[in-house]
């Protein structure tokens, strides 16, 4: 017999649940971790019952919208392959997650506190992909050869601190992305990074 985990959802419930969770996106980029299960449910013109029947707590909500976000920056990754010019690929992968963690509050602060199995099988994707966006940069003699796919979960860390940190800069993650960026082009590189 078949467990309720395994059967697919019903279209009905299928849209009621992508109904709270992109309700759940909004309410989380204005709110942060403050977020309400019950204004979560308004936004989605649903009762509340059906956020708890999909979502039995707000960490398993935070964590479905985390999947998400990673596996949207893994499929940005495998996209940046087709990208012609290696630096515009490599770049654009990193600008792209800054944006959508920028977007929303109770996703960066989620990813500080929320346990990383919840992201597990996206954060695997996502490191092979950027692996191959990373190893074509440097083949291309565009990014420094000594920086690896893990110093990418670090630099965006980073650049998060800005999100939550004030500054006379309205946009300042994006003023420190571009430093970053500038400081691991090829031709910037001055000497190699320590082990």
């Amino acid at each position: 017999m078949a467990t309720q985990e395994a059967r697919p959802l019903r279209a009905d419930a299928r849209r009621n649940r992508e109904r709270v969770l992109d309700a759940a996106r909004a309410v989380f980029a204005d709110s942060g971790h403050e977020a309400q299960m019950d204004e979560i449910a308004r936004r989605a013109a649903v009762g509340v019952g059906t956020v708890y029947r999909h979502f039995p707590t707000k960490d398993a909500l935070l964590a479905a919208l985390l999947a998400d976000s990673f596996a949207r920056i893994a499929a940005n990754a495998r996209a940046a392959l087709d990208e012609p010019d290696a630096w515009q690929a490599f770049a654009g992968v990193l600008w792209f997650g800054a944006e959508l963690l920028a977007a929303n509050r109770g996703l960066t602060e989620s990813l500080v506190a929320q346990p990383a199995d919840c992201v597990l099988e996206h954060q695997l994707e996502l490191r092979v992909a950027m692996g191959k966006v990373i190893g074509r940069a440097q083949a291309a003699g565009v990014l420094r050869p000594d920086m690896l796919v893990d110093d990418v979960p670090m630099l965006m860390c980073g650049i998060g601190a800005a999100f939550r940190k004030p500054h006379p800069c309205p946009g300042s993650w994006r003023r420190h992305l571009a430093i970053v960026l500038d400081g691991l082009r090829a031709p910037a590189a001055t000497g190699p990074l320590p082990d």
